[in-house]
């Protein structure tokens, strides 16, 4: 599977990469949504995984515009948590996110890869 990787922090990406990699996907990564669209614009992917905490457009309206562009696109939405939210509280209480896994750092890269599955297969 090709994956565009989006989220704020090197260190995250890098570790992202490298799991997804080891188990033979392709893997762009990009440090903010803006880019990630741009990027999802000009090549074609077959999941996402966005950092839902982000500055220069946080990770529930990068969802809803990849939604737009793809409305089965796996994602898997991952965060460290800010000021006691995590991935799972917002999602939660987003409408009309479904098929969208979610993964709280920090995590193991089978449970990444497990993620993702979960993504692929439609589960929320």
């Amino acid at each position: 599977m090709r994956i565009l990787v989006i989220g704020h922090t090197c260190r995250a990406r890098a570790v992202i990469k490298t799991a997804l990699e080891v188990d033979h996907h392709d893997v762009v990564t990009v440090e903010n949504g803006l880019l990630g669209l741009r990027a999802f614009d000009e090549s074609d992917f077959d999941a996402a995984i966005i950092d839902v905490f982000m500055l220069e457009m946080d990770g529930m309206t990068l969802i809803k515009e990849l939604r737009r562009r793809a409305p089965r696109l796996p994602i898997v939405v991952i965060s460290g948590g800010i000021y006691g939210e995590t991935a799972l509280d917002i999602l939660t209480t987003a409408s009309g996110l479904t098929g969208v896994a979610y993964l709280q750092k920090p995590f193991r890269p089978d449970q990444l890869i497990a993620a993702l599955e979960k993504a692929v297969h439609g589960a929320g």
